[in-house]
């Protein structure tokens, strides 16, 4: 008879790069102020992190948190359903639909929550899901928890989406989505032939901007972006990244919103997001709406590195935000990479399958409005020193070539 434990006890690759010293992770930071950490007794420039306007050490974001643990506690001890939503809660609601140009939205516990309570909710038996394959992974959740079908289609590929759609019933109620900003990729969807498409075949359109909020249109997400916020259904955002918190949001018409409230079992039936998260999304979101000069200092950054990394001569893919892919295509060879990465004082994310497709295991990389150019130097060394020495690109001169002219 089998065991239903074998499968744990025969799974060895994790112990296995444990055993070679390659082993990247669930490893502990013992400290970092955003853009400097300190990892295993070393001091690293960290470009590993979603914290693209550096807000997660601001004192006013900081404040706001503390102060929310002195009124609320620590948490709510229940759902928003019923006993755990606060005034705080309906404040972050109404600012996210003005920040994203949208009627109303609903925050949630988690990003992942959201887009698993708010796609489970909103299609049903009989509709249709369709999703770009490099979707996140809490949204094919959803479209697997929903009692409706799901289709996909090649990534960012228009002709694709157009022949899935066309194939599908003419009344059948129909749901595309497609990550704003992709975060691996770090490319953008192109929203207005998606959008185009999608009417034409009687499609709703939901835009997962976890990586584009704080970060796309001047920081109010893609469809922003685009001037296309009316034309696109749902906006999903999380806190995580530029919010400096824990935490999503859907956002919506005020008909659709109270649908998703009244029917998101991951919202119902999960206790609501403590109030020193939520104090601290509203703390961040006064700072986007007022001191533009951080998403700018983003970008100027990220063109930087950008810049950098393609004249040292590694592929950098079709990256055209913050979120720079440094694509090696070998699975060990990656693991090898961040290793001598963490080595010259660099800290990187290393991606492998299923992460990414076979053949595109790749070092993420993410740039801050935090990061000095001191910091962004420093890590174009370390990739020139790693790269020849593990022959990822070509010596070159000792000095590195001038970068982001």
């Amino acid at each position: 008879m089998a065991d239903l434990f074998d499968k744990a006890k025969s799974y060895t690759i994790a112990k296995d790069a444990m055993k070679m010293g390659i082993y990247p992770y669930f490893r502990a930071l013992s400290d970092t102020e955003g853009a400097v950490a300190w990892f295993e007794g070393r001091e690293v420039v960290m470009i590993g992190s979603n914290n693209y306007l550096g807000l997660t050490t601001d004192p006013r974001v900081r404040e706001a948190a503390i102060e929310a643990v002195r009124r609320y506690g620590t948490s709510v001890t229940g759902s928003r359903f019923l006993n755990g939503t606060l005034e705080l809660h309906l404040e972050l609601d109404r600012r996210l639909a003005r920040f994203v140009g949208k009627e109303a939205a609903l925050v949630f516990s988690t990003g992942y929550q959201t887009n698993v309570g708010t796609i489970s909710a909103i299609v049903g038996k009989g509709d249709y899901v369709i999703i770009d394959k490099d979707d996140h992974a809490s949204i094919v959740d959803g479209c697997t928890m929903c009692r409706g079908e799901m289709r996909r289609f090649k990534h960012n590929d228009i002709s694709s989406l157009e022949t899935v759609l066309a194939q599908l019933p003419a009344d059948a109620g129909k749901l595309v989505i497609v990550d704003g900003v992709y975060s691996m990729g770090g490319d953008i969807a192109p929203l207005p032939e998606i959008v185009d498409i999608c009417k034409r075949h009687g499609a709703r359109i939901m835009v997962d901007d976890a990586h584009g909020i704080g970060v796309t249109g001047g920081g109010r997400g893609t469809a922003h972006h685009f001037g296309l916020t009316d034309e696109v259904d749902l906006i999903m955002g999380t806190f995580s990244k530029s919010f400096a918190s824990i935490g999503g949001f859907i956002a919506g018409s005020a008909d659709v919103i109270h649908y998703i409230q009244h029917n998101a079992r991951a919202l119902i039936f999960s206790a609501a997001l403590p109030a020193p998260q939520a104090a601290a999304a509203l703390a961040a979101l006064d700072i986007m709406e007022t001191e533009p000069e951080h998403v700018e200092r983003m970008w100027e950054n990220a063109d930087y590195m950008r810049a950098g990394l393609r004249t040292l001569g590694y592929d950098t893919g079709g990256s055209n935000t913050p979120i720079i892919p440094v694509i090696l295509r070998d699975d060990l060879r990656t693991a090898i990479a961040w290793h001598a990465l963490i080595e010259e004082g660099v800290y990187t994310n290393p991606v492998v399958p299923p992460g990414v497709p076979p053949g595109q295991s790749l070092l993420r990389t993410s740039y801050m409005a935090t990061h000095k150019r001191e910091h962004l130097d420093r890590a174009l060394r370390a990739f020139k020193v790693v790269g020849e020495r593990l022959e990822f690109i070509q010596p070159q001169a000792e000095s590195l070539p001038a970068v982001g002219d």
